[in-house]
């Protein structure tokens, strides 16, 4: 039985990069199409994974001036 119990991090505002990781909740486009399959513990994994690397990126884009997600 697969556990539903962690939410998606989806935001609807899908538009991956040149690295295949959405824009909108940074997670990989093998971890978003492999998020219904995945146990509990995957998807807290997922979701620190994904945490990362939106901030990465919001870090990266404030160093340039850019304001906004």
């Amino acid at each position: 039985m697969i556990d539903q119990s962690v939410e998606s991090p989806c935001v609807r505002n899908c538009c991956l990069d040149d690295n295949d990781i959405c824009m909108g909740c940074g997670r990989h486009l093998d971890e978003i199409t492999g998020w219904q399959a995945a146990s509990e513990n995957e998807r807290r994994l997922i979701l620190q994974r994904a945490q990362g690397r939106y901030m990465q990126r919001q870090e990266r884009l404030s160093q340039t001036g850019f304001q906004g997600d």
